[in-house]
């Protein structure tokens, strides 16, 4: 590898961040003005967009670690905004449920979330999203794959 491609490398590495950091931000403001923290927002839309989940799921699908997903969980009940169910036929599994109050809260909120991030991203044509979409797709699966073969070594 050339001493440019790293520099390109290390520069987009840069950008990608700080990009994200900025949009990360602006939307992290935009959650907490309706009394939730990114987290708790995050568990919420999950439920509301993929039904009951498992708490021992909730982390692997929001990247968040095990240990914080049962403070997360204990937070959202308090406010009435789920509630947790026994599994039926596993006893050592709780379901995650989102509530009336939590849907009409999603409801609310979630429309102008997703809109503020289409103005956000708008600057790019439907072909550069699709672009970006699928050069990050692969850049990613490149670092998990990385790290699974460092793991080996």
């Amino acid at each position: 590898m050339s001493n440019r491609e790293q520099e390109q490398s290390l520069k987009l590495f840069i950008v990608l961040s700080r990009a994200y950091r900025s949009i990360n931000d602006h939307m992290n403001k935009h959650i907490h003005n309706h009394g939730l923290n990114p987290t708790e927002f995050a568990v919420l839309e999950l439920l509301y967009h993929k039904g009951d989940q498992p708490l021992q799921q909730i982390g692997d699908k929001i990247l968040l670690a095990s240990g914080s997903i049962t403070y997360v969980v204990d937070k959202l009940e308090q406010k009435e905004l789920i509630i947790r169910r026994a599994c039926t036929t596993d006893r050592r599994v709780t379901y995650a449920q989102i509530t009336d109050k939590g849907v009409k809260l999603l409801e609310q909120i979630f429309p102008g979330h997703a809109q503020e991030i289409h103005q956000m991203i708008s600057v790019l044509s439907g072909e550069e999203k699709e672009a970006c979409i699928d050069m990050l797709k692969r850049v990613g699966l490149n670092a998990k794959n990385f790290y699974k073969n460092k793991d080996k070594e």
